[in-house]
C-alpha cells in the first residue's frame, strides 16, 4: 500500500531589480539560509531510499543533498511557520524531525507501528501521526519532540490524517474498516465514526473547514463529509482508478485527486462537486499531492516513475516535472514568510 513616465520608469526599473533579486537570492544563499525564508520550499518523502529531497518551487530544482530520514518514509508535514518538517517513516515506526533552516534532522520520535502520515495542528504545538499498523493515532509535542501518554485508537490500519483549520478535530481514514474517525482534539477521544466508500486512503479538510473530501481507492470514488454534522452528503464523486492523495486549493475552489492505477489527476469544482475537464496525466503511480501557498501550482509525486509533476491550475497542465529520490510518496510545502503569501496545500 501504499503580477510612462518617469514615475513609471521608475517602477518599472524597480519591479525587474526585484523580480531578477527574487530569482537570485536563494541561489547566492544555497543552503546556509532558511528556506522559509527565501521562497516556499517542498519536501518530498522518497520511501524507496529513506530519504527526502528539496524542491526550490521557484526554480523547480531539487537543491542540497537529500536528508536520510528513517526507513520508508511516506508522509511528510511542515508546520505552519515552516521551521520543521515531521516525517513519518513507516519503515522503522518513528518520525524524523527536520530543521528547514539546516536541512537535517534535529530528533527522531518513536510513535506506533507503521506510522502513515502525519499532520500538524494551526498553532504547530502538536503533530498527529497516523499508525496502521496498531490502528492508533499518537500525538507528538512539538516543542519536546516527545509522544504524549495518550494513544488515541481509531478504525483499522489508519493512514491519513487532517487538521481542521480551527484545530478542533482530528479526521482519520482508516483503510481496512473503510470508515473515518474524528477526533476530538481537546480530549483527544474519537468523537464520532464516519462510513464513507472502500479502502479510504487520502483526505483533505477544506480551508473553510466545512468539508472534508476523502478518497476511496476501492471504489474509485471521492467521498464529501459535511464536518459540522459529521456525515457524507451527496453521491460518491467518481475519479480515476484507485485515488490516493487529495488536496484542495487555498482558495477552496478545487480539489486535485491523484490516481495511482490509472496515472492521472482528477479536477473537482467544490460548487458543484464534479469532476472538470480531462484527466491530467502525470507521472507513473501518482501518490500524493500538495498545492502551492498561492494556489498557483500542484505538486504530485509519481511513485513508479520517481519524480514530481507540477500542475498549472490556471491551464490544467504540466508545467514541469522534477526527478527527486526512489519512490516519493509525501510531499508538503514550506510557507512563505508572513505577508508574503497565504498558506495552503495538503
Amino acid at each position: 500500500m501504499y503580477g510612462r513616465n518617469n514615475n513609471r520608469s521608475g517602477a518599472a526599473a524597480a519591479q525587474v531589480f526585484m523580480a531578477l533579486f527574487t530569482i537570485m537570492l536563494p541561489m547566492a544563499l544555497g543552503l546556509i539560509a532558511s528556506p522559509a525564508a527565501a521562497a516556499p520550499f517542498a519536501y518530498v518523502a522518497n520511501g524507496g531510499d529513506g530519504t527526502v529531497s528539496v524542491i526550490d518551487t521557484a526554480t523547480r530544482t531539487v537543491v542540497g543533498t537529500p536528508i536520510s530520514v528513517g526507513k520508508e518514509p511516506f508522509g511528510v508535514a511542515v508546520t505552519p511557520d515552516g521551521k520543521h518538517a515531521y516525517v513519518a517513516n513507516r519503515g522503522s515506526n518513528n518520525v524524523s524531525v527536520i530543521d528547514t533552516a539546516t536541512n537535517t534532522v534535529v530528533a527522531t520520535v518513536v510513535v506506533g507501528n507503521v506510522p502513515f502520515n502525519v499532520a500538524v495542528t494551526p498553532n504547530g504545538k502538536h503533530a498527529y501521526v497516523a499508525n496502521a499498523g496498531s490502528s492508533n493515532v499518537s500525538v507528538i509535542d512539538t516543542a519536546a519532540n516527545t509522544v504524549e501518554p495518550t494513544v488515541i485508537m481509531v478504525g483499522n490500519t489508519p493512514i491519513r490524517v487532517a487538521v481542521t483549520p480551527d484545530g478542533k478535530h482530528a479526521y482519520v481514514t482508516n483503510f481496512t474498516s473503510n470508515d473515518v474517525s474524528v477526533i476530538d482534539m481537546a480530549t483527544n477521544t474519537v468523537a464520532a465514526t464516519i462510513p464513507v466508500g472502500n479502502n479510504p486512503r487520502g483526505l483533505a479538510v477544506t480551508p473553510d473547514g466545512k468539508h472534508a473530501y476523502v478518497t476511496n481507492g476501492g471504489s474509485n470514488a471521492v467521498s464529501l463529509i459535511d464536518t459540522s454534522t459529521n456525515k457524507v452528503v451527496g453521491t460518491p464523486i467518481l475519479v480515476g482508478t484507485s485515488p490516493r492523495g487529495v488536496a484542495v486549493t487555498p482558495d477552496g475552489k478545487l480539489a486535485y485527486v491523484a490516481n495511482v492505477i490509472s496515472n492521472n489527476v482528477s479536477v473537482i469544482d467544490t460548487s458543484t462537486n464534479t469532476v472538470v475537464g480531462a484527466p491530467i496525466l502525470v507521472g507513473d503511480s501518482p501518490s500524493l499531492v500538495a498545492v502551492a501557498p498561492d494556489g498557483k501550482h500542484a505538486y504530485v509525486t509519481n511513485l513508479a516513475s520517481n519524480n514530481v509533476s507540477v500542475i498549472d491550475t490556471a491551464s490544467q497542465t504540466v508545467a514541469a516535472t522534477i526527478p527527486v529520490g526512489s519512490n516519493p510518496v509525501g510531499v508538503d510545502i514550506v510557507p512563505p514568510p508572513p505577508g508574503v503569501h497565504s498558506r495552503g496545500g495538503d
